[in-house]
């Protein structure tokens, strides 16, 4: 009987063991994970990104996130190569570097991304022929007016979001790599949204989502073919930026202006593949992560279902 009871004791003692070192190996896990993270985003120096070339091409940059990486770039010494379809804002935005960084370089060239893009490329070639670009910003992007069901969106916005957000990143960063291949070295950074990565679903922007799905497949795809060659691919993941495209007026912890997330964008630029660069943003989304995805679905679905009333009342008050 004695036997019997030591032996129970030592293979409790034994299951006790066991269960504490599995635990102090997940907590050491997860502490290591958190040093992890507050290097990457507080304490890890940015890249040199002149190492790459000393010209920068960037997408969409008259406004929000596209803007701020322009004056982010021009400030960390490069010279910069503006894509946008609007002349008049382009020299404005250009002013604005010239007068912050007057030696910065500038060219600027005028692409409506919903237009005839094959033309659109011809143009971006002849203006980057001879140029080192080494770092491209892939920031060109459309999204819904405010959030509808599918049946809800018109062929013309069906067409040009899939045009602009597909095709026009994917043409882009074909015209650019070949130099960056001929040079063997780049940075590659197309931006995507957490509507693809962090949430399971974004109900009412389906077609939006879908697209910026793509691009973090893109990227993904990308960064594998083409790390040996000294390209680095990099899809950004940015949750709600104040931006005119998010239809936030105010920044807020959650919600950084677009200076502040282009500031902490160039930080991890030629790193992971694919990041949050924001913060607070890594925090919601570890925050997604840990949630059922029934009920992240259902708090999404409420949300876009109040943005889609929002919609409707102030383009019928347009109408009256």
């Amino acid at each position: 009987m004695e036997c019997c009871v030591m032996a129970t004791l030592k293979t409790h003692s034994l299951w006790f063991s066991l269960l504490f070192a599995v635990g102090l190996l997940s907590l050491l896990r997860t502490f290591l994970a958190f040093l992890r993270w507050v290097y990457a985003n507080f304490l890890r120096p940015p890249k040199n990104l002149m190492k790459y070339g000393s010209w920068a091409l960037v997408t969409a940059p008259t406004d929000g996130i596209g803007k701020s990486f322009a004056f982010q770039l021009a400030g960390a010494g490069l010279n910069l190569v503006l894509v946008g379809r609007n002349p008049e804002k382009l020299k404005d935005v250009s002013e604005s570097i010239l007068a912050k960084f007057g030696k910065t370089q500038i060219k600027t060239v005028v692409v409506d991304f919903t237009g005839y893009l094959s033309e659109g490329m011809v143009k971006i070639r002849e203006a980057i022929e001879g140029l080192d670009v080494g770092v491209l910003i892939n920031n060109v992007g459309l999204s819904y007016p405010y959030a509808r069901y599918l049946h809800e969106v018109d062929d013309e916005l069906l067409r040009n979001m899939i045009k602009v957000n597909v095709e026009g990143t994917t043409k882009v960063t074909l015209t650019v790599l070949p130099g960056m291949l001929k040079r063997k070295k780049g940075a590659i950074v197309n931006i995507g949204s957490g509507s693809s990565a962090v949430i399971p679903s974004d109900p009412l922007y389906a077609v939006y989502a879908a697209t910026k799905a793509y691009i973090d497949q893109f990227s993904r795809c990308l960064y594998v073919e083409y790390k040996k060659s000294g390209i680095d691919v990099q899809c950004q993941v940015p949750l709600q930026v104040a931006t005119k495209m998010a239809s936030i007026k105010r920044s807020s912890f959650f919600a950084p202006s677009s200076d502040e997330y282009a500031k902490a964008g160039m930080r991890w630029i030629g790193y992971e593949p694919r990041c949050s660069p924001y913060w607070t943003h890594s925090i919601l989304w570890a925050l997604a992560a840990s949630l059922p995805e029934s009920l992240v679905d259902s708090l999404r679905l409420w949300s876009c279902l109040r943005i889609r009333k929002r919609g409707q009342l102030k383009e019928a008050r347009k109408k009256e």
